[in-house]
């Protein structure tokens, strides 16, 4: 028995030996065969606070072995300098790769999953496109509208009835209106006081559950799983099938809404029409170049990029954003009396809903926002695979066979880079003495991505945020019901696993 034992013990411990050599700067313990998985999976229900404090632990870098067999061995980062390199430096050199785009399959061939030649042109002409002032107009009123017609009536109903809201809920429901209403030029209706089941909404949801259910396992599991149309599969299968329709349909709307335009010779020129919609600006672009440059598949794989964009990363930001004002007393009066003091404080005036002019005005609410940004980044983890060799500032070697994953939510927690108060929540961080919003590079502030991936549409999202939480935290008070969790739901973007339940009050003027 005992040789039995030794037989077996000693390549059981040159095994051990072998992967500690191999894996310098262990993230976790590197089990015989299924690596550093065990760990991972006993943390999973606070995945994001664990892996931010093993990081630090290691100097914000290090390696995660997944099982043997598996192919899930990945270079973990969170250091500033490592991402600069990264998203900057070398840019060239990290690209998304063949991986990702399998994983993110239902992304097309969008600006998110896409590379070199194909990311470029969507990048320039979506830069073309979202700097000009009829787009910024066309934003500014579908969110203005939406705001006024379906936002407050659904808090007033909830005043009135005392009624349970789920902010997070409401937010979603509101950046999926706003969003289909700017690239689709379509209005879902989702958000109501009837909070009605809209299937397409429903669908999106589940393809983001999807995608992050491949992250969790191996290749050969959802493979498989794709292969016999089972379990997380089949409601990505589905789902992408439901979704794809409502895209496909709205994109042949706007085709026959296009025809029947030029057919009856109204004027439909560019500058008329060009910002009904995104989708509309995009196929009229055809006609300029009197050839098919966007084909519906095109036009499919962008909106779909823009509604993941434009969509939840929202809803994330203004989620925590709330719970964080709510939870902080001291800073949500000092964000009510930044708006009194530039608007006034009647019952005429809180009723107005701020503008973009307005809210640039807002300058201590911009830092709130980002603050809660810093510490809640709606995409708390980046990939990137390298075409050759490199080195990373941090000393760790890369080659094309190593995924990297950049943690961002991790980047907000660590005192190298915010100061030892960097688990506080407050916005004075992001103002200087003149007044002004302090620029901190994006390498560091990564929520909006960095380097030449930097996001087209980070004013938009500062416009709506700002729009939609002067015009709540001036008319309501929010409340956390007592006792809601508020823990981090298993997503690709950085939601609440149970919501953000709050009861509203009317502000007394």
């Amino acid at each position: 028995m005992a040789m039995l034992f030794l037989i077996l013990a000693i390549p059981l411990f040159l095994y051990v030996v072998h992967r500690r050599r191999c894996c310098k700067t262990p993230l976790l313990i590197d089990w015989p065969i299924l690596g550093m998985l065990p760990q991972l999976l006993s943390n999973l229900w606070q995945i994001h606070d664990y892996a931010t404090n093993v990081l630090r632990q290691n100097g914000g870098t290090g390696e995660f072995m997944g099982p043997w067999f598996s192919k899930m061995n990945y270079m973990v980062t969170s250091d500033p300098m490592n991402v600069h390199h990264i998203m900057s430096k070398s840019f060239d050199n990290y690209v998304k790769g063949p991986e990702f785009r399998e994983i993110f399959h239902a992304f097309g061939d969008g600006i998110v999953a896409s590379d070199s030649g194909t990311w470029k042109y969507i990048r320039t002409m979506q830069h073309s496109l979202f700097r000009q002032k009829s787009f910024e107009k066309m934003a500014e009123q579908t969110i203005r509208r939406k705001v006024q017609n379906s936002l407050l009536p659904i808090f007033d109903h909830a005043c009135f009835h005392g009624k349970v809201l789920d902010l997070q809920d409401v937010f979603s429901r509101l950046t999926f209106d706003e969003t289909s209403i700017m690239v689709l030029g379509h209005d879902p209706k989702s958000l109501s006081i009837e909070f009605p089941l809209v299937e397409v909404e429903k669908a999106f949801d589940e393809i983001e559950g999807s995608i992050f259910y491949r992250h969790s396992v191996p290749r050969s599991v959802w493979k498989f799983q794709e292969w016999l149309q089972i379990g997380a599969e089949k409601k990505m299968t589905r789902a992408c099938k439901n979704f794809d329709q409502f895209l496909y349909s709205c994109i042949a709307t706007k085709h026959q809404e296009l025809s029947k335009c030029n057919k009856s010779h109204e004027k439909c020129d560019n500058q008329a029409h060009q910002f009904d919609d995104l989708i509309s600006a995009m196929i009229m672009m055809n006609e300029e170049k009197g050839k098919v440059v966007h084909d519906d598949k095109f036009l499919r794989d962008v909106a779909f990029n823009l509604f993941v964009a434009g969509r939840d990363t929202i809803t994330s930001a203004l989620t925590w954003f709330f719970w964080l004002v709510a939870t902080h007393p001291l800073v949500e009066a000092k964000i009510l009396e930044e708006i009194e003091e530039n608007f006034g404080a009647s019952a005429k005036e809180k009723c107005e809903i701020l503008g973009m002019e307005e809210v640039k005005k807002l300058v201590y609410l911009h830092g709130a926002l980002c603050e809660g940004l810093r510490l809640f980044p709606p995409v708390p983890i980046e990939r990137k695979k390298p075409l050759k060799r490199d080195t990373l500032p941090s000393g760790h070697h890369v080659n094309p066979n190593t995924t990297i994953l950049l943690f961002t939510y991790a980047m907000g927690r660590f005192e190298e880079i915010w100061g030892k108060d960097c688990l506080e929540f407050k916005p004075e961080r992001w103002i200087s003495e003149k007044g002004e919003i302090i620029h901190v590079p994006s390498y560091k502030f990564i929520s909006f991505n960095a380097g030449p991936r930097t996001c087209l549409g980070k004013d938009l999202s500062f416009l709506q945020m700002k729009m939609v939480a002067s015009t709540i935290l001036r008319n309501y008070r929010v409340q956390v019901v007592k006792n809601h969790p508020t823990t981090p739901a298993h997503s690709i973007v950085l939601l609440m696993k149970h919501g953000l339940k709050v009861m509203i009050a009317k502000r007394r003027v």
